[in-house]
């Protein structure tokens, strides 16, 4: 069968199915529908709020390594905190 043939008869046997269904059938599954929905968007949110931390964690860790590392650096080339010669 070629593919839109299947598709056809599966959108036919979708739509009798759909007409078999109490109203109150057809508003439980959309209520279930509709927490899912939610669900999957609380789930999306999350992975986002997570990437996000944990970017901004890396980042901060980043600052921190930098300013050690510029600070050492101002150590062992002897400059003192405001950057005159202690010599």
């Amino acid at each position: 069968m070629k593919l839109t043939t299947v598709l056809a008869v599966a959108v036919g046997l979708g739509s009798l199915a759909a007409c078999n269904n109490s109203a109150k059938e057809q508003a439980a599954d959309n209520i279930e529908a509709n927490a899912e929905n939610t669900a999957d968007a609380i789930e999306a949110n999350a992975d986002t709020m997570t990437e996000n931390l944990e970017a901004n964690a890396q980042n901060t860790a980043d600052a921190v390594r930098e300013a050690g590392e510029e600070n050492a650096d101002a150590v062992r080339n002897g400059a003192d905190a405001d950057g005159n010669s202690a010599n």
